[in-house]
């Protein structure tokens, strides 16, 4: 009797032995295939260097902080990371290095960053194209640009454009009083390429190309008289607004006019529903932008202590804006293509000097 209940009890002994040793190893494989999991999670990843032409005081407002939103909603799947200007290449190097794949994603108006696209001049502060920064995205939007652009970066290999966007005005901020078109001359001031060319040839300005960061310490030591690169909103963020004295409110553009551009091959390797998010997260960026500029070119200019604001009367600024438009018909003749965008600006300038204030200023 013994003997046997003894074999039962080694049995059952035996059996619990067997069935606990089998839940370690179960639990043993499932922690290293959970393991295993993350690790190829974490190795497929898709990973983006994204460099803008801003520098870190501005980049979390100009996409940086929906960059931030995008990469949280993507968990784990996607990452972009983000660059300021000039920081893995030269500004004018940057299409170039979307083109060959070396940086991912780019934000910058179209001709700083080297694009070889004919519609390029077109973009930044091209003279008297909108008064403010919804017209911008409305030309785009609703007057055929978007169409105009996607066609012209269709014949770029390795580039695929996504969004135009607006940003802010171009004001000229100075250590000088403006108070008449002739203070202009003469005036060394830090600009974009287009409008610094408009300035220099119809107004004496001498126009002056160096690196963003350099901007502050030639403001001080008198190697510049002042830029004309931003509205108030950039000047107060970036510290320009610290070493200038005076601000002109007439604005020689209303808005500035960027672009958002990817390698094509980085493009294509990301699931439709990431680029979908990516180009929505763009979307996001563009109504947060111009909210924010909007806000803050009535903030600092009303609020502002730094700089005292000047004027030109509006019967010699009107001749500014007239000047400006001669450029469009030049530029028109450049390509068919250009002449569908020079009249896309017609007609749309048109359509606001019939409908009067707001749509343009003092009418």
């Amino acid at each position: 009797m013994k003997k046997k209940y003894l074999s039962r009890l080694f049995l059952i002994i035996g059996m619990v032995v067997i069935v606990a040793f089998a839940a370690v190893t179960f639990t043993g494989c499932a922690q290293k295939a959970g393991e295993s999991g993350t690790a190829q999670t974490k190795k497929d990843t898709i990973k983006w260097r994204l460099q803008t032409y801003a520098g870190p005081s501005m980049n979390d407002d100009i996409i940086g902080n929906k960059i931030k939103e995008f990469n949280k909603i993507a968990d784990g799947e996607m990452v972009i990371e983000m660059y300021g200007a000039d920081q893995l290449v030269p500004h004018g190097e940057l299409f170039n290095a979307v083109q060959k794949g070396t940086i991912d994603m780019a934000v910058s108006d179209d001709e700083s960053m080297g694009s070889p696209a004919d519609v390029a001049v077109f973009s930044a502060y091209f003279p008297a194209a909108g008064r403010i920064g919804l017209d911008i995205d409305v030309l785009w939007n609703r007057y055929g640009l978007n169409e105009i652009w996607k066609e012209a970066y269709d014949e770029i290999d390795g580039v695929t454009w996504l969004a135009q966007g607006s940003w802010d005005p171009c004001l000229v901020a100075s250590n000088k009083p403006i108070t008449k078109v002739e203070d202009l001359k003469g005036l060394r001031l830090f600009t974009s390429l287009f409008n610094g060319k408009f300035l220099e040839a119809e107004y004496g300005v001498v126009p002056v190309v160096m690196p963003v960061e350099d901007v502050q310490m030639a403001l001080q030591t008198g190697m510049l008289d002042g830029v004309t690169w931003s509205g108030a909103t950039e000047l107060y963020t970036t510290g320009i607004a610290d070493v200038c004295k005076y601000l002109l409110t007439n604005p020689i553009s209303g808005a500035w006019s960027g672009g958002f551009f990817v390698n094509t091959k980085s493009w294509e390797a990301v699931p439709e529903r990431l680029q979908r998010l990516l180009l929505m997260t763009i979307e996001s960026s563009n109504y947060y932008r111009l909210n924010w500029y909007w806000w803050g070119e009535a903030r600092y200019r009303a609020e502002g202590s730094k700089m005292e604001l000047t004027s030109i009367p509006d019967n010699q600024w009107t001749g500014v804006e007239e000047q400006a438009n001669k450029y469009w018909d030049e530029f028109s003749k450049k390509s068919p293509r250009s002449a569908r965008v020079i009249e896309a600006f017609k007609k749309y300038s048109a359509i606001r000097e019939k409908a009067g204030a707001p749509y343009t200023a003092g009418k």
